[in-house]
């Protein structure tokens, strides 16, 4: 659940069922409206853009959809939704915390919704920065296993490490190549320069100091909390301090 795992919300993503799919690619299209909304839909020079359509790409999204999205952002669309990205702290059990990436057109149903949640699943809101400093702002660069075949993995580690690569979480999925937040486009550049294909790149939250939770009942709880705030149609990211 930790900054350590992104891998597992990709996956899930990607297994994801035909009606799961649509509300993926809502959100995917939601993150690409704010986006044009904040740069601008010049995907080339809009870094955050350029992230989220990668991203919407490698999850099968419609051009037609992403078109709209843009062109919504743009003010080319519609016009009916004000999209925002809200970032909440949460307190959870024993020491647990939390920050949730919103992005909605009703920031009064969001705080209702994710109250609720908590209030039923053992958790609390926080303040600014209450659980926020916990955390560092990092770029974080998912790589799938099978552009790892065939590859000297010890040569190719450290090339990434001296194209400006923090750290590289290993697991059966890939690796997680955790960058300083400025450095996220060279890295990222850095790699597909050596014939690698990005699985997905983005900014992420990783916790200072993971917390390990021995306790089988602490844990279920927590496990608990996060899946209820992961249920929620406008949550687009949580990122815990739990290992």
């Amino acid at each position: 659940m930790s900054g350590h795992s992104k891998w597992a919300k990709v996956h899930r993503q990607k297994t994801a069922t035909d009606a799961k799919r649509g509300a993926i690619f809502t959100k995917l299209g939601n993150l690409i409206t704010v986006a044009t909304k904040e740069g601008g839909n010049d995907i080339e020079n809009n870094f955050k853009l350029r992230l989220v359509v990668e991203k919407a790409r490698a999850a099968n999204m419609p051009k037609d959809n992403i078109e709209r999205a843009i062109k919504r952002g743009a003010g080319l669309g519609d016009g009916k939704n004000v999209l925002e990205e809200i970032t909440y702290e949460i307190f959870g059990p024993q020491g647990s915390a939390f920050i949730v990436e919103t992005i909605t057109d009703n920031k009064n149903r969001t705080i209702s919704d994710l109250k609720s949640t908590l209030s039923k699943n053992n958790g609390q809101l926080g303040g600014p920065n209450s659980v926020i400093w916990q955390f560092d702002r990092l770029g974080i660069i998912l790589i799938d296993i099978d552009q790892l075949a065939n590859k000297n993995l010890d040569d190719l580690e450290l090339s990434l490490i001296d194209t400006g690569a923090q750290d590289i979480i290993k697991s059966a999925d890939g690796w997680e190549v955790i960058t300083d937040m400025d450095q996220l486009q060279t890295v990222e550049k850095n790699i597909k320069n050596l014939g690698i294909n990005i699985n997905e790149s983005s900014l992420g939250y990783k916790p200072k100091d993971g917390l390990t939770i021995t306790d089988s009942v602490i844990k279920e709880k927590i496990e608990k909390l996060y899946n209820a705030l992961d249920d929620l149609d406008d949550i687009n990211n949580i990122y815990s301090n739990v290992n």
